[in-house]
């Protein structure tokens, strides 16, 4: 019998079981790694061998004692560098350099990339010091954000509406961060959309939108639908600026997720990721174009040739649902109302009566897919989702 490739992931969590499915469907021993070895995803996989994936020392370490063949990101920017990191000291293949995911999946960096090579994303200045940060809030216009530059999924992000709430933000975000350093950007107006791509040799071979929804944190997405409603609009000039990114940083094949704002019949992009979204972002891109979406993410990652990309393109209306709680407290029951539960064609909930929400602006305690008839349906029951789909918590 041949022996199976081992491939290391880099967390388990609900956001990171398709990654895991999808690499034991193709055939390697899968590894989950991580701080946390309550999460529903290590149930999944063939073995766990715990560590921190945001520190790339101890990840590489458990790398090197299972001798892998192969290092896939979870659904974390942290995960994405600590794998790029480990791919370029045991000499695998399917990630871009380290100094490349930095670049990218740091904030600041990505800022200082952008306004050298004229991407369009929000102004932006990076600093390692709150007095310098606060210093320079009082020459800028208000309302700006203020993020940690290596946070994902809303986290230590604030706006800043005057001099007076500037210092808690600038706070927040350098508590926040690992690395101690933050961006100030400017205020955008806009909807908010994501354009998922995978590249193949520097050139688009795909492309799936969103639009993208938050409940009580406005900084946390916890709903989409699929398509973007502007997609038509700003498809080819997204694609022209992957390609472009590509070019100049000589990116591998794989994925390139792209947040943007969408207004004036223009996009600005907010954040790029290199890695698979969270939430279960894969299933919605599944359904409606028949890929196995992680299984492209994994093999990508794995170093495996992707040049079989199938042409596929988007089709249908679907979507996705966090579950999340409207203030804390313990969980009374999860409600479903009648008008959207035909809609729902899988779910996945691993929270429920008598659990206890802690913080109700980032705990999720499930996630439902979902299935529209129409761009007008699905719309509409999105803007209703949290009245469609709410927890009562005492």
């Amino acid at each position: 019998m041949t022996k199976k490739k081992k491939l290391l992931i880099l967390n388990g969590s609900h956001s990171d079981i398709p990654l895991i499915k999808s690499a034991k469907a193709l055939g390697f021993y899968v590894i989950t790694t991580g701080n946390n070895p309550r999460l529903i995803g290590h149930r999944y996989s063939d073995e766990q061998c715990f560590a921190d994936f945001s520190e790339p020392d101890d990840v590489l370490a458990v790398a090197q004692k299972l001798k892998i063949d192969g290092v896939c990101s979870c659904s974390n920017d942290f995960g994405i560098i600590s794998a790029s990191y480990i791919s370029e000291k045991m000499n695998l293949s399917g990630h871009d350099s380290y100094e490349t995911t930095k670049i990218l999946h740091q904030k600041d960096l990505f800022k200082k990339f952008s306004a050298a090579h004229d991407i369009p994303t929000p102004y932006a200045e990076s600093f390692d010091n709150p007095d310098e940060a606060l210093s320079a809030m009082g020459r800028r216009k208000f309302p700006l954000i203020v993020k940690p530059v290596d946070l994902s999924g809303g986290k230590g992000v604030s706006i800043a509406r005057g001099v007076q709430d500037g210092e808690s933000a600038v706070n927040l975000s350098f508590a926040s961060s690992h690395l101690k350093r933050i961006v100030v950007e400017d205020f955008r107006e806009g909807s908010q959309h994501s354009f998922s791509t995978f590249i193949v040799k520097g050139r688009v071979v795909f492309h799936f939108s969103d639009n993208e929804y938050s409940y009580l944190n406005p900084f946390l997405v916890s709903t989409s639908a699929a398509p973007a409603v502007n997609v038509d609009a700003v498809a080819g000039y997204l694609v022209d600026v992957v390609e472009k990114i590509a070019g100049l940083l000589s990116l591998k094949d794989g994925i390139f997720h792209i947040q943007y704002l969408y207004r004036n019949h223009k996009a600005t992009i907010l954040e790029i990721t290199r890695r698979c979204s969270g939430d279960l972002y894969s299933y919605p891109v599944d359904y409606s174009t028949g890929l196995d979406w992680a299984g492209w993410i994994v093999k990508a990652e794995a170093g495996m040739d992707c040049s079989d990309f199938p042409d596929v393109t988007q089709k249908g209306y679907c979507g996705r649902h966090c579950i999340m709680a409207p203030r804390n407290g313990t969980i009374r029951q999860i409600m479903i109302d009648r008008q959207i539960e035909d809609n729902i064609y899988d779910r996945l909930i691993w929270s429920g009566k008598g659990d206890r929400i802690n913080n109700y602006l980032a705990d999720k305690t499930g996630v439902v897919l979902l299935k529209y008839d129409s761009m007008d349906e699905m719309l509409d029951k999105t803007e209703r989702m949290n009245q469609l789909i709410y927890m009562d918590v005492l």
